[in-house]
C-alpha cells in the first residue's frame, strides 16, 4: 500500500521535536539520495508484495487477518522506536486525524490479507488500485481524470470474471479486496492530512537555544513518520482482539521471523521509501511510479507464488496501470 501522492510544501516553524524527527528522516534519505527514484519506487514496490507473498505462505498456520494485525503491531514498534511520537505535542485535532488515519491503515491491510489469501496477487492489487483512482477520478478537473476511472473499471471488471473462475472463495476475496480499495481511497484523503501535519515540540523537550535559528520542518517527513508511527500504534491496538490467534507464531521462533520480515518488507521500507521518493519527485511523477505497482504484483506473484497473469489477466492489469497513469497531473510548463 502506498500514501497519497501530494506532498506538501516544507512549513517553517519553531520546533526542536519536529527538527529532531525531520533530521532523522533526513539522515535516511541521504543515504538512498543517489538513487534514482524510479529506482528506488521499484525496489519499494518488489520488498511490498515479496512481504506479501510471505504472508501468504503464513496463511496455512495463521488466519489471514492475524497475519495483518502481526505486521501492523510489529511494523508500529519499528517506527515508534524510530520515531518517538511521543516527544511531540498532539492537539486534539490532530490527534483524531491521525487515529483515523490508523484504524483507516489497519483495516486496509486487513482486509487485503484476506483478499490475498483467496486472489492471485497481481490481480488483487490492480483491482485494489480502483480506491485511488477513484480518488483522483472525483477530485480531479479534467476530463483525463473522469476517463482514468473508465479505464480502471473496465480493467477491473476482467480482472474479476477472470478471478470468478477460480473457486468458491474467489466470491469472498473480491469482496475483500473492494473493501480494501475503499479503505485505500480513505487511507489517501487522511495520509494527506498526517503528511502535511507539523509535530510540535512536548513538555520533555529542552528550551531552544536563544540564538539558534528557527528549525525548518518538512511537513511531509516530520509530520508524515511521526504521524504514521502514531497510527499504526492506534490501529494496532484497535484491532488487538485478532492477537487472540497469534499464538503459533509466539510458540515457533521461524514464525514470527518471517512475521518480523512480513512486517519490514510489506510496511518499513516502502513506507519509508515513499517518503524520500515523495520529498524528490513532483505529484505528477509520484502519480506515474504508482503504475509501477500492479506490474510489481504481478512479477512477484508469478516468481514467488507461480500466479502467472495471461490472456485477459493481463490485459485487465495493462487497463489499470494505464488508468494510473491518467490520473497523473499534467506538469507545469517551468517558468
Amino acid at each position: 500500500m502506498t500514501a497519497d501522492p501530494t506532498s506538501g510544501d516544507p512549513a517553517p516553524g519553531g520546533t526542536v521535536a519536529g527538527a529532531d524527527a525531520a533530521a532523522r528522516a533526513g539522515r535516511a534519505a541521504g543515504l538512498a539520495g543517489r538513487v534514482p527514484a524510479p529506482a528506488l519506487f521499484a525496489v519499494s514496490g518488489v520488498t511490498q508484495y515479496a512481504g506479501a507473498a510471505v504472508a501468504f505462505g503464513l496463511f496455512d498456520v495463521v488466519a489471514a487477518p492475524v497475519v495483518a494485525w502481526l505486521r501492523i503491531a510489529v511494523a508500529a514498534l519499528v517506527l515508534l522506536a524510530w520515531q518517538r511520537p511521543w516527544r511531540s505535542r498532539w492537539d486534539r485535532r490532530r490527534l483524531l486525524t491521525t487515529a483515523a488515519f490508523g484504524v483507516v491503515l489497519a483495516a486496509m491491510n486487513v482486509s487485503f490479507y484476506v483478499a490475498i489469501a483467496h486472489l492471485p496477487l497481481g490481480t488483487a492489487v490492480a483491482v485494489e488500485f480502483i480506491g485511488p483512482v477513484a480518488v483522483a477520478a472525483v477530485t480531479g478537473r479534467t476530463a483525463r481524470e473522469r476517463w482514468a476511472i473508465v479505464v480502471a473499471f473496465t480493467g477491473v471488471v476482467l480482472l474479476a470474471g477472470i478471478s470468478l473462475r477460480l473457486g468458491p472463495g474467489a466470491v469472498t476475496g473480491l469482496v475483500a479486496i473492494l473493501v480494501a480499495a475503499g479503505f485505500w481511497a480513505g487511507y489517501i484523503v487522511l495520509g494527506r492530512r498526517v503528511a502535511r501535519a507539523v509535530p510540535r515540540p512536548g513538555a520533555a523537550t529542552g528550551p531552544a537555544l536563544p540564538d539558534a535559528p528557527a528549525p525548518q520542518v518538512d511537513a511531509q517527513t516530520g509530520g508524515g513518520l511521526v504521524g504514521l508511527a502514531l497510527a499504526m500504534t492506534i490501529g494496532a491496538l484497535v484491532f488487538a482482539p485478532l492477537a487472540a490467534g497469534a499464538g503459533p507464531v509466539l510458540q515457533d521462533w521461524r514464525l514470527a521471523a518471517a512475521v518480523v520480515a512480513v512486517a519490514v518488507l510489506s510496511s518499513v521500507v516502502p513506507y519509508g521509501v515513499e517518503q524520500v521518493v515523495m520529498r524528490r519527485v513532483s505529484a505528477a511523477t509520484f502519480a506515474v511510479l504508482l503504475a509501477i505497482l500492479p506490474a510489481s504484483a504481478a512479477v512477484v506473484g508469478a516468481v514467488m507464488l507461480h500466479q502467472w497473469p495471461h490472456g485477459l489477466e493481463i490485459v485487465g492489469l495493462a487497463l489499470v496501470t494505464g488508468a494510473i497513469v491518467l490520473t497523473a497531473p499534467p506538469r507545469r510548463p517551468a517558468v
